[in-house]
């Protein structure tokens, strides 16, 4: 028996819920498709990293973030000037540009430069024909022993910081830090007018 005014029981299921579930039958499929295209884009663009252009290190956006470095977009100009790479060659021997960037601390500029010159060292530069060489071209040896680069090339990784263990003192058991940080605030509210009182004290005792 239905107990107070509740509403009629009326039941009806024909929602036609296959339209509204996701299946995944095509992820295998599509894993191989990715797969081929990899080998294909890689075939194409021998002997390049297959992993596109060489990227610079830079930090996260955000305070939340910014303690974290990944790859940025391209290299500014000033890193460039820096290692000794002229703008227009660099997109062309496999390095990202990016002209709008700007370098606010001198760690990540230094860290970027000695990045374009590590690249630049391990460079390999094939000739456009292979019966004219240029200059900057690599030499016939290095072409011979040269292997296309899989996955990301110079991959950026980020180092685990060393942590000192400290023996716990006496003193710092009994060092209270609340009542240090307290003192700390009331001497910073009061400087002002203690400077002002000790300056005029100072003006009364050379009268």
């Amino acid at each position: 028996m239905v107990r107070h005014n509740n509403v009629v029981p009326n039941s009806h299921f024909k929602k036609h819920w296959q339209n509204y579930v996701r299946t995944w039958f095509n992820q295998p499929a599509r894993k191989t498709r990715r797969r081929l295209a990899r080998q294909k884009k890689a075939v194409k663009i021998f002997p390049r990293p297959t992993a596109g252009p060489l990227r610079p290190i830079v930090h996260g956006q955000t305070l939340k973030y910014n303690m974290k470095v990944r790859a940025g977009r391209g290299f500014s100009l000033e890193e460039l000037q820096a290692a000794g790479v002229p703008k227009k060659l660099a997109p062309t021997i496999g390095i990202a540009v990016d002209h709008r960037r700007r370098n606010r601390s001198l760690e990540s500029l230094q860290a970027n430069v000695q990045r374009l010159k590590t690249y630049k060292a391990k460079l390999v530069v094939f000739p456009r024909s292979a019966r004219k060489f240029k200059a900057g071209d690599s030499a016939p040896e290095e072409l011979a022993t040269a292997t296309q680069v899989h996955g990301r090339y110079m991959p950026i990784v980020r180092e685990a910081r060393t942590v000192e263990l400290v023996e716990v003192t006496n003193d710092m058991k009994s060092f209270n830090a609340y009542n240090k940080l307290r003192l700390e605030r009331t001497n910073e509210r009061h400087m002002g007018a203690r400077l002002k009182r000790a300056a005029e004290a100072e003006k009364e005792d050379k009268k």
